[in-house]
């Protein structure tokens, strides 16, 4: 099998009254996995710029990037597709989570704030696994590469 390059993304952890933003980023909600916004980054852009620029795509909120809180990978090893999420906080500094708002590129379909313990009790799926650890704990993670999920 013939590898494809890493791609690379950046991802906001956004606390607000201590819940964690996560969004549904499958066209048509075709599955139920939730995730922290961001996404691949552009080249000639700061990994900050970039991800400001994803989390107003897909949540219209403005954000400032704050301090690393991990690193994710995880692959597909049918098709060789491999991705780094470099995983930030964040906080939110303009903006509301409005019901008319719409990804302009149709990829995600719903944001909620969830509860630490709607992330503990398994009520909603959700990857990286250690995405609470990263969230609420202030010690920056390395989680292993793991097989992509849909």
């Amino acid at each position: 099998m013939s590898y494809r390059r890493h791609r690379i993304a950046a991802r906001a952890l956004i606390l607000h009254e201590d819940r964690l933003l996560l969004v549904n980023a499958y066209p048509a909600g075709k599955s139920d996995l939730w995730c922290a916004p961001g996404g691949g980054l552009n080249p000639g852009q700061s990994i900050p710029d970039n991800l400001a620029r994803e989390v107003m795509e897909e949540t219209g909120l403005s954000i400032a990037v704050l301090a690393p809180a991990m690193v994710n990978e995880f692959h597909d090893p049918a098709t060789g597709f491999h991705q780094i999420d470099l995983f930030f906080h964040a906080r939110i500094t303009g903006g509301a989570l409005d019901p008319r708002w719409k990804d302009p590129e149709g990829i995600v379909t719903d944001r909620h704030f969830f509860a630490r313990d709607d992330l503990a009790s398994g009520r909603i799926r959700f990857k990286p696994d250690s995405l609470p650890a990263a969230a609420w704990d202030k010690t920056p993670l390395y989680d292993p590469l793991e097989r992509i999920v849909r």
